[in-house]
């Protein structure tokens, strides 16, 4: 048989909702209805919620398809799309979870909705690279582009455009979260090739709901094999990572001619194109004793794969962990010469391997250049600032090394009718050279941070209405000809009249002693009544909280939160500041809502302490603030929504879920990492003083982050080794040391931090529930003296572990819980053993592990005699 490059796409413009086994949650989908004007609704076809698009894109027209097109078989978010007939690129803006791999779908229906019968060809740019060309052949035909792809940042861009050839537009854009140890490739993104189901028993693209991860599976058919079928589950137990749909797993195909092979054929006229490719096994009758089934795998006839002996009811992934090449490609699926029964095949998938050469503009510069595009409304910035060149933002310059991302280094905004301060996010543009603000009506003083920009060397703020004095650091750079330096400065306000009666001139000033003077009673002044104000405060003093977040975070009204809230319907938990909410902003993104209790005076304590941390700090093992209220005494703050809970939950018995040891030894390392970031990272360093299970919390794909920050501390001088405080945390993790002394230090957070490794490992409670309440480093050394890691391991685990990597991770816990500090170690050294822990189970995992869907848990050793040899999950 031949597979064509279009057959994945010639079946989509009718899904149809096959049998329904499992209601998902679409936990991490965002599904953009292009065009849908603010409104909110779940697809009858496929039971996806779909979203407007108007909060992920500031530019286009909102069309629909002619009446004509509107039928039952074209699902509803296709009814609808955006068209873009001014600009050259235009853009959908996404936030996404960094470093987490994406399956991400965009829909085109022209559906002649501008009545004129043609249509259009123009360009899908992911990022700023190149994704594919879009081409319609008329009017009624449907395309999908797909593409898996890992986000290197905090959100993505998906751009349409414009070649010269009509208008672009899109109808729908899809993002669907896939496990990081899925579809994973020596380079590049993978764009789907074909995926499908072969001989299928509904003969009708199967999608979402059957799909967890709502990957489209087209029917295929060949007059050379026939179908076996069960009417049975498979995959009950969900055990494979790739999670197949049941429905397709529940028919294969095998030759009619029971001595031939399976032939697979794969055409491309590129004979440079790289693929990756997936197959999916799963036996469907239960064999007799005289009865076997295996085969190999050969790839242009050499051996790729095998023997394959397919699990009953239990799905089985083979695939390629390099990429393949070649004009024509040529998979054969044959038995072996002691089984008695012929080949089978589920399912198949080809990807065809996507380079993105061009890097994206640094992050942090990117923020920084949003923020301003936001305060100022700029519609004609699209895309990524510096990238590619082609499309760089109007007003900015950048620098280009082949080696790191672009950076921005020159902004010009003048003449652009700026009001207001001098937007503080200009400090983030840390490589900035050049800045023109001039002839604008920008007001207030010239900001201190100016000066510390120090690679800027020309600034212009001439012709605006800003007041004096210039900071010292400016007019220092300016004297020594480091900075040219073009300002004039009011002596009253309003002055833009007097502005307009004096010419513009370089600013040589220096400032008399007696503005200094001036300027420093000022801030003294400034400084003591701030700290009057912190000694006297009452339970419901807000200042601190609000003047800290207003400029940094999105500020809700009280009614905002109630709406988000759904009016405080859903208690996530509670603790001494009061009560937790779940909840959805307006974009469909989850959040946890924290109110504080206006009754709670340490809860306000540790409330402000935690508004401070996350203000400071960002990491990815960190929670994420997302924004705050202080409306009189409601107070709350909103954080990203953790899906799965805290990791305290997965490690009771009540929890029928069983984390796997790999996936133990993943979030101890996510989580060490966070608190190494603390400990290392923060300038002045932080301790967390609450380190415990229920303060790790899982998101959606099982990432952990460190949580409730109330009772963490600083270091306010360099090179202080400890604290003198009040003894503050959880009894049983506790530093002991701590606790006599009152001398705190990070090793106090790596005791706790021991005390979690140990339960991770072990799944029990650091004190146990008997008599004697023996805490778990005890039990741990007496089981440590009978030699046996096994008995130390959760048992739930069935010993499906590799037993070197347990038996570091217990060494590793058992120093952190040393009774002195001086012996545990620091985090820096806790993350790179538990790295090697995890890098030892992941590779038992991929280099010995088969038939993945077997709940025994047998464990084979694979005969991998290729470098394209693939790995069984």
């Amino acid at each position: 048989m031949e597979i064509f490059e279009n057959f994945l796409f010639a079946l989509l413009g009718g899904f149809a909702l096959v049998a329904l086994v499992h209601a998902q949650n679409q936990s991490g989908f965002i599904s953009i209805d292009c065009g849908a004007e603010n409104t909110t609704y779940t697809d009858t076809k496929t039971g996806i919620k779909y979203i407007s698009d108007t909060t992920f894109v500031d530019a286009g027209i909102s069309k629909s398809v002619a009446l004509a097109y509107q039928l039952e078989s074209l699902h509803q978010p296709l009814w609808n799309l955006r068209s873009f007939p001014e600009g050259k690129r235009n853009c959908y803006n996404v936030k996404l979870a960094k470093d987490v791999r994406y399956l991400i779908r965009a829909s085109f229906a022209h559906g002649d909705y501008d009545g004129k019968g043609t249509v259009p060809e123009f360009d899908l740019h992911l990022g700023p690279n190149k994704w594919e060309s879009v081409i319609l052949g008329n009017v009624s035909t449907i395309i999908v582009k797909e593409i898996i792809h890992v986000i290197s940042s905090n959100s993505t861009r998906v751009c349409l455009v414009n070649t010269g050839a009509g208008t672009p537009f899109i109808s729908a854009l899809e993002f669907r979260p896939l496990p990081n140890n899925t579809y994973i490739t020596q380079s590049g993104s993978l764009n789907t090739f074909i995926r499908m189901d072969v001989l299928s028993i509904t003969n009708q693209v199967v999608r979402y709901r059957d799909d967890v991860y709502d990957r489209s599976w087209a029917p295929y058919a060949y007059p050379q094999w026939q179908q076996i079928t069960t009417p049975r589950t498979i995959d009950e137990d969900r055990y494979n990572d790739y999670q197949l749909p049941s429905i397709v797993m529940r028919s294969a195909a095998t030759p009619k001619n029971k001595s031939e092979p399976l032939l697979i054929n794969l055409v491309h006229e590129d004979s440079t194109s790289k693929f990756y490719m997936y197959m999916h096994f799963a036996e469907l009758e239960e064999l007799q004793a005289n009865q076997s089934r295996q085969f190999n795998i050969s790839f242009n006839g050499n051996h790729l794969y095998g023997p394959v002996v397919p699990s009953y009811r239990h799905t089985t992934t083979a695939y390629t962990t390099s990429a393949l090449t070649g004009e024509k490609l040529q998979f054969s699926i044959h038995k072996t010469e002691n089984s008695t029964l012929p080949p089978i095949l589920n399912a198949i998938e080809f990807y065809l391997v996507q380079d993105f050469s061009q890097s994206e503009t640094e992050q942090a510069d990117v923020d920084a250049i949003m923020n301003i595009k936001s305060l100022y409304k700029r519609k004609d910035w699209q895309g990524d600032p510096c990238a590619p060149q082609a499309f760089l933002w109007n007003g900015l310059g950048c620098s280009y090394n082949d080696n790191d991302p672009p950076r921005i280094t020159s902004l010009n905004l003048s003449s652009r009718g700026l009001t207001g301060g001098i937007p503080p996010y200009l400090s983030n543009l840390t490589m900035i050279e050049h800045l023109d603000l001039s002839n604008n009506s920008l007001t207030g003083p010239v900001p201190e941070f100016l000066s510390k920009l120090q690679y800027l060397r020309v600034l212009n703020l001439t012709g605006n209405m800003l007041t004096g004095p210039l900071p010292a650091g400016l007019v220092e750079r300016s004297k020594n000809g480091s900075l040219s330096l073009s300002v004039d400065l009011c002596s009253s306000y309003p002055c833009k009249e007097n502005n307009k009666k004096k010419n513009n001139f370089v600013f040589p000033v220096i400032a008399s002693f007696a503005s200094l003077l001036v300027v420093t009673l000022a801030i003294s002044a400034i400084y003591w009544r701030h700290k009057r104000l912190r000694k006297g405060k009452k339970n419901n003093d807000s200042s601190l909280i609000d003047g800290s977040l207003e400029t940094k975070k999105r500020r809700f009204t009280y009614a905002e939160i109630t709406k988000i809230t759904n009016d405080f319907e859903t208690i996530l938990g509670e603790g001494s500041f009061g009560k937790v909410y779940h909840g959805y902003l307006d974009d469909n993104t989850e959040v946890a809502v924290k109110m504080l209790s206006p009754s709670s005076r340490q809860g306000y304590e540790q409330f402000e302490a935690e508004v401070i941390l996350l203000l400071t700090v960002h990491h990815k093992n960190l929670t994420t603030l997302y924004g705050y209220c202080n409306e009189g005494n409601q107070i709350g703050l909103i954080y990203e929504y953790m899906a799965n809970g805290s990791l305290e939950e997965y490690l009771s018995d009540s929890n029928a879920d069983v984390l796997s040891w790999e996936g133990r030894l993943r979030i101890a390392t996510e989580a060490a990492q966070g608190l190494e970031y603390l400990h290392l990272g923060c300038k002045p360093p932080r301790v967390h003083r609450d380190i415990k299970p229920a303060n790790i919390l899982l998101n959606d794909q099982f990432q952990a982050r460190l949580a409730d920050f109330g009772l963490s501390k600083t270091f306010p001088i360099e090179g202080v080794s400890h604290l003198s405080t009040g003894v503050a945390g959880t009894f049983g993790y506790l530093d002991p040391e701590y606790c006599q002394t009152f001398r705190l230090t990070e090793k106090s957070d790596v005791y706790s931090f021991g005390v979690v490794l140990l339960e991770i490992i072990t799944s029990r409670p650091a004190i146990a529930n008997t008599e004697e309440h023996k805490h778990i480093s005890q039990w741990v050394d007496f089981m440590l003296a009978q030699g046996d890691i096994k008995n130390i391991v959760d048992p739930k685990l069935h010993g499906d572990i590799d037993v070197n990597s347990a038996w570091k991770a217990v060494e590793i816990a058992m120093g952190c819980v040393s009774h002195s500090s001086t012996p545990r170690p620091n985090m820096n050294r806790v993350v790179m053993e538990l790295k090697e822990c995890l890098a030892m189970e992941t590779a038992r995992k991929e280099g010995h592990r088969f038939g993945s869907g077997d709940q025994s848990g047998r464990m084979m050793t694979l005969n991998l005699t290729s470098e394209l040899a693939p790995l069984a999950r």
